[in-house]
């Protein structure tokens, strides 16, 4: 089973795809922490997306695309896959559906985390406190929000029209979002 669990930067992805990953054995594939770890190990690709990413910009779908072929290909990782904020746009999950089926895979299931704009800035103020995240800061949070607001609307109507997509309060705890997601992993 591959899948995918979305909502806007601050909403919990990582924490809610980090549970699962543990619980069920599937690879957490965050193109965050991808992202970030390609600017701290100073890479090519970091030193030019830095600057992006720190202004709360998004990269570009080329760039992401290429990352994410290397990951999907490993075989390893083959049908035990979270995608943590990957699709971002139309445009992506059409590319995710094309490198998936290039080898012998699809999407199982999508996770919409829906959290309000007020409760993301409380958890990015939160998390600054504790990671030191140079993209944690009110501005960006805002940015960033409207921005996947805007450009996941398409992506919400096309895993709708596929049966996919199951949306999640995530205003509550960890805990009762990890139990609602645990219970619909249970019955796929």
């Amino acid at each position: 089973m591959n899948l995918i669990i979305f909502g806007p930067p601050g909403a919990g992805k990582g924490t809610q795809s980090n549970l699962i990953a543990k619980k069920y054995g599937f690879f957490q594939i965050s193109t965050g922490e991808i992202l970030r770890s390609q600017i701290k190990m100073k890479t090519d690709l970091g030193v030019k997306i830095a600057p992006m990413i720190n202004e709360g910009l998004f990269v570009s779908d080329e760039i992401v695309s290429d990352l994410m072929e290397k990951v999907i290909k490993e075989k390893k990782y083959n049908n035990k896959m979270i995608f943590d904020g990957y699709p971002r746009s139309l445009s992506q999950a059409e590319n995710l559906d094309i490198l998936l089926k290039r080898y012998n895979q699809k999407i199982d299931l999508v996770l919409k985390l829906s959290v309000s704009l007020a409760t993301i800035k409380k958890r990015i103020t939160e998390r600054r406190n504790i990671e030191k995240r140079a993209d944690d800061n009110d501005s960006i949070a805002i940015k960033r929000y409207k921005t996947y607001e805007k450009s996941t609307e398409p992506l919400i109507e096309y895993y709708k029209k596929l049966g996919l997509l199951k949306t999640i309060d995530g205003e509550r705890s960890i805990d009762q979002i990890n139990k609602e997601i645990s219970d619909i992993i249970g019955v796929i």
